[in-house]
């Protein structure tokens, strides 16, 4: 199954997205996280698309070669996400999909335009007000990256050596895979040309803008939402907090054996079952 590169003209500028899967299918938009792009997630939108899902996947605002510049806070990001939906699937609800900072989106989305979302699935990010409640000694540990992306001049090192930190990123929060070459070339070639851009999502997150930010996500998700965590993340550990007070529709939780943080690559078809099989 081939996705074709398509552009999108939006209010920030003209977006990329990968398109494809079935023309007559279940709108589904994915949305990727950090540090990464559509290309690595497209034997896992090609399952989506073997199960009846058309499918569209964006690259986000900073990631070339969508547009550079920001403002990078939630706002910002998510309204890409909801403008590119109005265009796309302008009289139908989609699925929303969205991993790491997608997932984040994916959130928002659901509090800010739950009408234009029938069903949305976070892959590896819990809500993150339960993220930022008490989390432990392991999570801080696993999210120093957050606050070394704080610092000046911490672009320039996560670009530094072919961005030997963001492949050390990579290893440490998804242990087992090994992208394939082709696809992990590609991938540098967009960060490349995309640093710093990427890293200033951490620094929007310290931002005045986040206090609306978290308000909005106080409310309740009216949204069905199935959240799947890899039980190997060396990025996110599964929350072990109860949160059902944050869904006001039917939520479902699992952690998925086997895989870590990048759990849609290391296992598209089955990430892609577990989202079908629950729709």
């Amino acid at each position: 199954m081939t996705f074709d590169h398509v552009t999108y003209g939006l209010p920030h500028g003209t977006f990329h997205a990968l398109e494809g899967g079935d023309p007559g299918g279940i709108p589904t938009l994915f949305v990727h996280g950090f540090p990464d792009h559509p290309s690595t997630a497209e034997p896992f939108l090609a399952e989506l698309g073997r199960r009846g899902r058309h499918v569209i996947a964006p690259w986000l605002r900073g990631y070339a070669p969508s547009p550079p510049s920001g403002p990078f806070d939630f706002a910002s990001v998510t309204g890409d996400i909801l403008a590119l939906l109005d265009r796309w699937s302008p009289e139908r609800a989609v699925e929303l999909i969205g991993h790491d900072w997608g997932a984040l989106i994916t959130y928002d989305a659901c509090v800010t335009a739950p009408d234009r979302i029938q069903r949305a699935v976070a892959l590896a990010v819990p809500h993150p007000l339960t993220f930022l409640t008490r989390p432990s000694l392991a999570q801080l540990r696993r999210s120093w990256y957050m606050g070394f992306f704080q610092l000046p001049g911490s672009g320039a090192v996560a670009a530094a050596r072919d961005l030997a930190l963001i492949d050390r990123l990579w290893h440490q929060w998804s242990p087992s895979l090994e992208l394939d070459p082709a696809l992990h070339a590609e991938l540098h070639e967009h960060l490349r040309a995309s640093m710093p851009a990427p890293i200033k999502y951490y620094r929007a997150m310290v931002r005045p803008s986040m206090i609306g930010a978290t308000r909005r996500l106080a409310r309740p998700i009216t949204v069905p939402m199935l959240q799947l965590h890899g039980a190997e993340d060396g990025c996110f550990l599964p929350p072990r907090v109860d949160d059902r007070h944050r869904f006001a529709a039917p939520r479902t939780r699992e952690i998925v054996p086997g895989v870590g943080h990048f759990l849609h690559i290391e296992a598209p078809k089955v990430i892609a079952e577990r989202i079908t099989a629950r729709a």
